[in-house]
């Protein structure tokens, strides 16, 4: 008979799918013969790996082979439907997390029991479809590849956020005990970090929120579900960013407070120093820069040009913050000159430098 050739999207999304280490495997009630061409024409395995396993045969399986079965196999034709169950059982029994596909009212328990149910959007029952955690609505396998694309993109973007935000607020934290512990005057007031917190950081951590595919994010192994968003390398990462942040903002403030003894001075020069220190880091966690470079060699690349929208608007209102009487009144800040101003710039400088050799020795992904 004619079978109806795979869409070329659809062999593109399966190659994508098991560079990121994903196993697609075919589970049909269609025949053998037919079930292994289109798996052919789909690239689902090299031909001498394409090992296939019919219903009957499973069947006739205790749990073990089975479950050595369904991780060797790579298609299952003519399969009832009610022994996808018993597919995605054994894979889960194997500690695989598994995404399943269904249309039909016989494939309702399978898309319950699966990690992912998948129902067809157009020629999928309502039955399925209530089952399901997910509906293709164009029916295209391409479109879950996409999904597992944006999913990670997304997952990365957080994380870029999570060691955006806490090296802030454990720079501030730090520097308020050692205030403390030294018996100093405070070097950042509440009011202070309530700017740097609700304005600064926010106008500076949204546009993580737009960043691009990062490259090779279908390249890399699946996360294990049990890690932990805080791993061991971001912990890490915080924990020495926020060390530099405290050494920026008590650096300065004590050394302008000692030569200058004007404590609103060294404060506001402390406060434009951690801001500074933030644009510096995002630079070097982003993918503005890089995407930057690539469009100078390849000019078809395009540039990921949210950090700097947020960067030009935190420094629009950061001199508003030190130069505008009124805020001078509600943040107890004072104007600086251009000379201090460099200075608090300056000072930041190490962040891009520290948080790019981090983002070569132990990159977020």
């Amino acid at each position: 008979g004619m079978i109806d050739p795979p869409r070329p999207e659809a062999i593109d999304a399966v190659y994508n799918c098991q560079s990121a280490g994903i196993q697609v495997k075919m589970v049909t009630g269609d025949h053998g013969a037919t079930a292994v061409a289109i798996a052919r024409a789909m690239h689902l395995k090299a031909d001498e790996e394409l090992r296939v396993f019919t219903g009957k045969e499973l069947k006739q399986m205790d749990d073990r082979d089975l479950a050595n079965a369904v991780e060797a196999g790579t298609v299952f034709a003519r399969v009832a439907p009610e022994q996808k169950l018993c597919l995605v059982k054994a894979l889960q029994d194997r500690g695989e997390i598994v995404a399943m596909t269904g249309d039909g009212v016989n494939d309702a328990p399978a898309l319950k029991q699966a990690d992912i149910g998948i129902a067809m959007g157009q020629k999928g029952t309502e039955v399925a479809k209530e089952a399901a955690d997910m509906i293709l609505t164009d029916d295209n396998f391409a479109s879950i590849e996409a999904a597992v694309e944006e999913g990670r993109t997304v997952y990365q973007n957080l994380q870029k956020a999570i060691a955006f935000i806490l090296p802030v607020n454990g720079g501030e934290s730090l520097t308020i005990f050692a205030g403390v512990l030294l018996g100093t005057s405070l070097p950042i007031l509440p009011v202070q970090i309530l700017w740097i917190n609700l304005v600064s950081s926010s106008a500076l951590s949204i546009p993580l929120a737009f960043e691009p595919q990062p490259q090779g994010v279908m390249q890399q192994p699946p996360h294990n579900p049990n890690r932990s968003l805080l791993s061991g390398s971001i912990l890490r990462r915080i924990g020495i960013i926020s060390l530099l942040n405290w050494a920026i903002t008590f650096g300065i403030f004590e050394w302008m407070f000692n030569s200058t003894e004007n404590e609103s001075l060294a404060r506001t020069m402390a406060v434009q120093a951690l801001v500074a220190a933030e644009i510096f880091y995002l630079l070097s966690i982003s993918r503005f820069i890089p995407s930057l470079w690539m469009n100078l060699r390849h000019k078809s690349k395009s540039i990921a040009y949210a950090p700097s929208i947020g960067i030009v608007c935190v420094l629009v209102l950061q001199i508003l913050f030190s130069q505008w009487p009124v805020m001078n009144l509600l943040f107890d800040t004072v104007a600086l000159t251009l000379n201090q101003s460099l200075i608090c710039l300056g000072v930041g400088l190490p962040a891009l430098i520290l948080g790019s050799i981090l983002k070569r020795f132990e990159p977020l992904k």
